[in-house]
């Protein structure tokens, strides 16, 4: 097992808390404790390989996240060709920024592929037959960690795609321009041409308010249709206990205390959110009913107490991204905690 006592060093108050111990709810009759270890998991021998393989995964998200923060667009030069139709120069300058723009949101798209199979493989040995849900996360905490990294990424990557029109301006203005081109027989230089089916896949990609977290969601669902032989309930009690641990990190003093930077709560935060939205499209009731295994309104809670700038794109998350928030059998206080 990967548990063992505090070490000096371990009693630290590292960036996350090191080992963050949360009572969580008799979810599956075992009301021990949980010790996540967010920061320094290691992975057994059996895990190596899935280890290896989601990290290379990670390794990357943390580049497409650097490329998402400094992505600026081409608004200037599409608008200024927008002004000038017949301007040769004009256009050719619009086109020549645009381009290159458009190969990184290709290269968003298609990680997103990636990050799917990341949460499949993870997802199936953290839902195996054999024992219970909460032993699993306590047993493979190397992978639960790495489970909670992906959710992070997810929500960060939305977060910043939400508050960046020009990447659907400019990926509209790319399908508009090589339309024209085709319609008037020209043929692009750009060596790089998204074709028409790949464009139509990305403009729905793009067109969604959280993409990412839209395709782990449906990846989630299509993890429990594929695996009948996996109790629904296997990957549900997986994501509520996951959802109780974030949102007992974050209410609780002793814990919190043990953060040092903002970053490692917005951390919890995006790990909490994103579970409960995977959780609410996997279970057939969803999130948001009474008998839920997650405590909704303590998570929208703990939310609502962060400064307002911080967890937005988390509330808009909760509220455009899950599948039973406005099922009749959600509360009226909860909707309105939402609001």
């Amino acid at each position: 097992m990967l548990i063992s006592p505090l070490s000096e060093q371990e009693k630290k108050k590292t960036s996350m808390g090191n080992l963050i111990k949360v009572l969580t709810r008799d979810i599956d009759n075992n009301a021990g404790n949980v010790f996540l270890d967010f920061e320094n998991a290691q992975p057994s021998p059996s895990e190596t390989d899935i280890w290896e393989n989601v990290k290379q995964t990670l390794e990357e998200a943390q580049v497409i996240l650097n490329d998402l923060q400094e992505y600026r667009g081409a608004g200037e030069e599409i608008r200024q060709a927008i002004q000038s139709p017949g301007d040769e120069t004009v256009q050719e300058k619009a086109w020549s920024a645009v381009v290159p723009l458009v190969a990184k949101l290709k290269t968003f798209y298609e990680f997103s592929h990636k990050l799917e199979s990341s949460l499949r493989s993870l997802l199936d040995v953290l839902t195996r037959p054999g024992t219970t849900p909460t032993q699993q996360l306590e047993q493979k905490q190397a992978l639960a960690r790495q489970f909670a990294h992906i959710l992070h990424f997810t929500l960060r990557f939305d977060e910043l795609k939400m508050t960046n029109p020009a990447i659907q301006n400019d990926f509209s203005y790319y399908r508009r321009t090589i339309s024209r081109m085709r319609i008037n027989n020209m043929t692009s230089d750009s060596g790089g041409e998204v074709n028409n089916e790949l464009a139509n896949h990305m403009s729905l990609f793009y067109a969604n308010a959280t993409p990412m977290l839209k395709t782990l969601s449906n990846a989630t669902s299509k993890f429990v249709s594929d695996n009948p032989d996996v109790p629904v309930e296997n990957t549900t009690d997986c994501l509520s206990t996951m959802a109780c641990v974030c949102k007992v990190m974050l209410e609780t003093p002793e814990y919190r205390s043990r953060f040092t930077s903002d970053e490692t709560v917005l951390f919890c935060l995006r790990v909490m959110v994103g579970v409960i939205i995977l959780y609410d499209h996997v279970h057939p009731a969803g999130a948001f009913v009474k008998t839920s295994n997650i405590d909704m309104k303590g998570c929208i809670r703990v939310l609502r107490e962060q400064a307002p700038s911080s967890v937005e794109g988390l509330l808009n998350a909760l509220r455009y991204t899950t599948k039973h928030l406005n099922d009749e059998t959600t509360s009226k206080q909860i909707r309105n905690m939402l609001q």
